[in-house]
């Protein structure tokens, strides 16, 4: 089951104007579909799709209400459509669509949809660096940061889900859709990498109560870490309240940056995520702040030497 990752996550909201502003802040790239959809996409075609609450076109929601209606997972091929609905109609409906997609469920309610990836290939530098004992990332006379320079999402990453039953839905996950545990945070959830990607995970489960279900948030990947500290300085200056960050990830490695947004979820910029092979050896670490980050950092105004009017000479 060649499964990439998520081309879509789909929600229900409440507020499409707020939803509208934030995205646009973000930089995801607006594109009105039919229906009265809207699309908010990365570089590579993957992205958000945000309808209203009460849309008839929309999965049932989850029992908390959660305005995550459906995760639209992105495959090679047709055939893998064709394992996923053999595998998935031993125990539940499966719905086959006009377009050759399939709609089902997951173990804990989750709304899924399985398509050939719209995903397209992106040509686009990576931040480069320039370091002692190394050949220069940057060439001469060439900047690394600038006022205006731009900071595009380049795909869809990752989504972390809240579930009331971590057993269950790695099960299913792993059982049934072939994807592979990477790493995994004792009593929290595991990291889960499918077959056709070698990111570190485009899944992870985190263990809560029934009626915290949802999703706690969703990742876009960045060129690198001076553009998710640019882009979360942006949406700090645009008065967006940051959620966890900045900040580097000890499992994946990658960097971070989390804003709460108004679908009901976390939405997080990250950058430089492992890459992992099949001969990968699974790691454990006990829940905590101390393994869920190799460091945190804190967002301050800026500040500049000799700004401020030196202190009166001491007599």
């Amino acid at each position: 089951m060649k499964i990439i990752g998520p081309d879509y996550l789909v929600f229900g909201v409440d507020d499409r104007a707020a939803c509208d502003e934030f995205l646009t802040a973000f930089s995801l790239t607006r594109e009105d579909l039919p229906g009265g959809a809207t699309l908010y996409k990365a570089a590579d075609e993957t992205g958000l799709i945000i309808r209203d609450r009460d849309d008839p076109d929309l999965p049932a929601p989850l029992p908390t209400g959660a305005q995550l209606r459906q995760q639209v997972h992105g495959v090679v091929e047709q055939a893998d459509i064709d394992e996923i609905e053999a595998e998935l109609s031993k125990d539940r409906e499966v719905k086959r669509l006009e377009d050759g997609s399939i709609e089902s469920v997951d173990d804990q309610g989750f709304a899924l949809k399985f398509q050939v990836t719209i995903r397209k290939p992106i040509s686009m530098k990576s931040e480069k660096i320039n370091a002692p004992g190394d050949t220069p990332g940057r060439g001469l006379d060439e900047i690394g940061v600038w006022d205006d320079m731009p900071t595009p999402p380049r795909a869809l990453s990752h989504a972390v889900l809240f579930v009331p039953e971590i057993k269950g839905a790695e099960d299913f996950y792993v059982n049934r859709l072939k994807f592979v545990v990477t790493d995994r945070m004792e009593e929290v959830g595991p990291f889960l990498r499918p077959q056709a990607t070698r990111d570190h995970h485009t899944l992870f489960f985190i263990r809560v109560p029934d009626y915290m279900q949802g999703l706690e948030h969703a990742a876009f990947h960045m060129a690198g870490p001076t553009e998710v500290m640019v882009a979360g300085t942006r949406m700090v200056n645009a008065g967006f309240e940051s959620f966890w960050g900045p900040g580097r990830h000890k499992f994946a490695s990658n960097w971070f940056w989390y804003f709460k947004s108004p679908m009901g979820t976390n939405l997080e910029f990250d950058a430089d995520m492992d890459q992992h092979s099949d001969d990968w050896v699974p790691r454990s670490l006990e829940r905590g702040a101390e393994n869920s980050q190799m460091f945190l950092l804190q967002h301050r105004e800026k500040w500049s030497p000799g700004g401020a009017r030196p202190a009166a000479k001491p007599e």
